[in-house]
């Protein structure tokens, strides 16, 4: 697949860079623009972004850090198994518990809940980081809600993170999470205070809280497109007799 030329690898994270230099310093720079081209296009084209990943994977499927992005891929895509192999087998390589929450989340789309809650379980977990652990913590809180256990998805997103007032990388989300659980329950008025926390820590627009929370309000938006054929449709066009009656009237001011 053909990469922009001014996509040279070095945009790549150093970490990434000094895995790659196990390889020929060729083969290396091949493997590191492609690997840019996925983190590039992951949200917005996922399917370029898997098919630059299988490149990546053809040319260096030892290499770590080509094996977690094929995973993102693969996810991103919604190819579960795949994605769970690949981060399986970058875990082995790296021996790092990073990629659990979402290796979990891979059991929840394989339709397997109870696998999820397993790992949710696991010791694994304590070596997460902070972020690491919300995350877990969401993924096990959609494990509950597959299994239709609603409330014990609220319990499971109670936690000192959702109570804090401080604004992390993650408090959007598990509020927005929360927040849904709520309504999904039945709690229509707690999940909307919940969405509009969620809305005011939603910094970089993760969520559509602020739409969820002006659905529970009432409010209704119209697409702009909407509005102009909307609008158009208020305005007549002129009938032929009427157009006919306007030279009409031409005639009689001259």
């Amino acid at each position: 697949m053909p990469i922009p030329d001014e996509v040279t690898g070095d945009e790549i994270d150093k970490d990434v860079r000094q895995e790659l230099q196990s390889l020929p310093k060729t083969l290396a720079e091949d493997v590191a623009r492609n690997l840019v081209m996925v983190a590039r296009l992951l949200d917005e084209d996922p399917e370029a972004a898997y098919a630059y990943s299988k490149i990546a994977l053809r040319l260096a499927s030892r290499v770590a850090a080509v094996r977690e992005a094929g995973g993102f891929a693969a996810y991103a895509n919604q190819k579960y198994s795949e994605a769970l192999a690949e981060f399986r087998a970058a875990r082995r390589m790296t021996g790092s518990v990073e990629l659990w929450p979402v290796m979990a989340d891979c059991e929840r789309g394989l339709g397997r809940p109870e696998k999820a809650l397993d790992m949710a379980g696991a010791p694994e977990v304590h070596k997460l980081d902070k972020a690491g652990q919300v995350e877990m913590r969401l993924v096990a809180a959609g494990a509950r809600r597959d299994m239709g256990q609603l409330d014990a998805a609220i319990v499971t997103l109670q936690s000192p993170e959702l109570a804090s007032n401080s604004v992390q990388p993650w408090t959007a989300r598990l509020r927005y999470a929360y927040a849904d659980a709520l309504l999904a329950a039945g709690r229509e008025q707690e999940a909307r205070e919940w969405f509009a926390k969620a809305v005011e820590s939603d910094r970089d627009g993760s969520t559509d809280a602020s739409d969820r929370l002006a659905e529970l309000d009432g409010v209704e938006f119209m697409d702009a497109l909407d509005e102009e054929r909307e609008g158009e449709r208020g305005v007549e066009s002129p009938s032929v007799e009427d157009r006919g009656a306007d030279k009409d009237v031409d005639g009689e001011k001259d």
